[in-house]
C-alpha cells in the first residue's frame, strides 16, 4: 500500500542562503536603525514644541498635550497589524515605501493644521506611515538573522535607535529657533524623504519569493493564530510591552517634568532629557557586544530584575524628598534605569520572535501591535496621572517593572536565566 506524504511547509531558517546583493553589514544596520528611529524622532523632536503648539491652540489642560504622543502611538500600534500580512505576501521593500508615503501626508496634514484635534488626526496618520519601518525593519532583520546574531543586531539598531533622544529634542529646539513649530514638521519630512532614497536605492528585497504566504483573512489568521499558541512569544512580548510603558510614561510627562511642571530647565530641557538617553545607548551597545557570550536569557532576566530594584529606589527616593527630589539625583537614579531597561528590551524582542521565522512579518506585525498597544496604555495611565511630582513616574516604573518579572517567570514556568550560553 502506498501511503502519500503531506508535504511539509518550507521554514524559512532551513532555506540555503542566497547571495546577499545589498549593503555591507554596518550600512544594512544603519538603513535598519533609520527605519526605526523615525518613531522615535517623530516623538522627542516635537516634545519641546509642546509650549508653542499650547499657546497656538489654547490648549486649557498641559496633560492634554501628551495626547500628540499617545495617539501617535495609537495609529502606530494599530497599523502594524496590517504591515506584517501584507509584506509576508508582497515583499518588504513595496510595503516600506508605501508607509513612508502615508507618513509624509501625516508631516503635511500637521503643518497646515487649524486646530488641536487636526493636529491630533495628523499625528495618527503620521503614527499610521511610521509603523511600517517598525514591522519591517525586524522582519528585514528577521529574513537575514537568527538567534544570537539577531539579537547583537538587533541591539545594533536599537542602539542607533536610542541615540536618536540624545539629540531628537535638540533639533526640535533649532526648528522653533527658526520661528515656529511647524518647522519640526519640516525636519521629519526631510527624514522621511532622506530614508525613502536610501532605502529605494541600495536595500533589495530580503523576503524569498519561495516563502511568501497568501495575502488572506485565513492565513493571516493562521500565523497569528501560531503566535498566540507560542509561549514565549507571547511571554515576552508581553514583557517587552510592559517595558515599553514605562518609556512611554516617562516621555510622554518629560517635557512637564523637566521643563513647564517640575524643574523649570527651559532651554536645558534637551540637555537633561539627553543625558538619560544616552544611558540606554550605552547599554545597548554593551549588550550588543556580550550577547553572544552570555545568552539574550541571562542579560534580560538580570536586566528586569535589576530595573525593579531601581524602581523601588526610586519611590522611595520620590517619598523621602515629597515627590520633588534633586534634579542630580532624580536623573542618577532614572539614567541607572534607562541604563538597565536595555539590556532587557531588546532580548524580549528577540526573544519573542526568535521561534517564528516562517512567519516573522506577520509575527512582527501582530507582537509589534500587541507591544505598541499595551505599552501606549500604560504609558497614557503614567502620563496622565502626573501631579506636579516625580512619583508617577517612579511608581509606574516599579509596578511595570515587577509585572514583567512576574510574566518572564511565568514563560520560563519559574526557571529564570534557563539556556544559559545557549539562550
Amino acid at each position: 500500500m502506498t501511503v502519500a506524504i503531506r508535504p511539509v511547509p518550507p521554514v524559512q531558517d532551513a532555506r540555503a542562503p542566497r547571495p546577499w546583493s545589498g549593503p555591507g553589514f554596518t550600512e544594512f544596520v544603519a538603513i535598519v536603525a533609520l527605519m526605526m528611529a523615525v518613531t522615535a524622532i517623530s516623538i522627542d523632536n516635537l516634545l519641546p514644541a509642546f509650549p508653542a503648539i499650547e499657546a497656538r491652540f489654547s490648549v486649557s489642560d498641559p496633560n492634554r498635550l501628551q495626547l500628540l504622543v499617545y495617539v501617535y502611538m495609537i495609529g502606530f500600534g494599530f497599523a502594524q497589524i496590517v504591515y506584517g500580512p501584507i509584506s509576508d505576501a508582497r515583499g518588504r521593500r513595496p510595503v516600506l515605501l508605501a508607509s513612508l508615503a502615508i507618513y509624509v501626508v501625516g508631516c503635511g496634514l500637521a503643518m497646515v493644521a487649524p486646530s488641536f484635534g487636526w493636529l491630533l488626526a495628523a499625528r495618527i496618520i503620521q503614527g499610521v506611515g511610521a509603523a511600517g519601518g517598525r514591522v519591517l525593519s525586524v522582519a528585514i532583520v528577521r529574513d537575514r538573522f537568527a538567534g544570537r546574531e539577531m539579537a547583537s543586531v538587533m541591539s545594533l539598531t536599537m542602539m542607533v535607535f536610542l541615540i536618536v533622544p540624545m539629540i531628537a529634542p535638540a533639533i526640535g529646539g533649532m526648528m522653533l529657533a527658526l520661528g515656529s513649530w511647524i518647522y519640526v514638521f519640516v525636519s521629519m519630512l526631510v527624514l522621511a524623504f532622506w530614508l525613502t532614497l536610501w532605502f529605494a536605492l541600495r536595500m533589495p528585497e530580503t523576503l524569498d519569493p519561495a516563502y511568501r504566504r497568501p495575502l488572506s483573512p485565513a492565513a493571516t489568521w493562521d500565523a497569528i493564530r501560531t503566535t498566540l499558541r507560542t509561549r514565549v512569544a507571547v511571554g515576552y512580548a508581553t514583557a517587552l510591552g510592559l517595558m515599553t510603558g514605562c518609556i512611554m510614561g516617562y516621555v510622554g510627562s518629560a517635557q512637564q517634568v523637566f521643563d513647564t511642571g517640575l524643574y523649570h530647565l527651559g532651554p536645558l530641557f534637551p540637555l537633561a532629557f539627553g543625558l538619560v538617553a544616552g544611558a540606554m545607548g550605552a547599554a545597548t551597545l554593551i549588550n550588543a557586544r556580550v550577547v553572544r557570550r552570555l545568552g539574550m536569557r541571562a542579560l534580560s532576566h538580570s536586566g528586569v530584575i535589576a530595573f525593579t530594584a531601581v524602581g523601588l529606589v526610586q519611590v522611595g527616593v520620590g517619598l523621602a524628598y515629597h515627590g520633588h527630589p534633586p534634579l542630580a539625583l532624580f536623573l542618577s537614579i532614572l539614567a541607572a534605569n534607562q541604563f538597565l531597561i536595555s539590556f532587557a528590551m531588546p532580548n524580549f524582542n528577540a526573544l519573542a520572535l526568535e521561534p517564528l521565522g516562517a512567519i516573522a512579518g506577520t509575527a512582527s506585525s501582530f507582537l509589534g501591535f500587541y507591544t505598541t498597544i499595551l505599552g501606549a496604555f500604560c504609558g497614557f495611565l503614567i502620563g496622565q496621572a502626573f501631579d506636579g511630582t516625580v512619583l508617577p513616574v517612579a511608581f509606574g516604573y516599579a509596578g511595570l517593572g515587577a509585572l514583567a518579572l512576574v510574566v518572564v517567570a511565568w514563560t520560563e514556568r519559574g526557571r529564570l536565566f534557563r539556556g544559559g550560553v545557549a539562550g
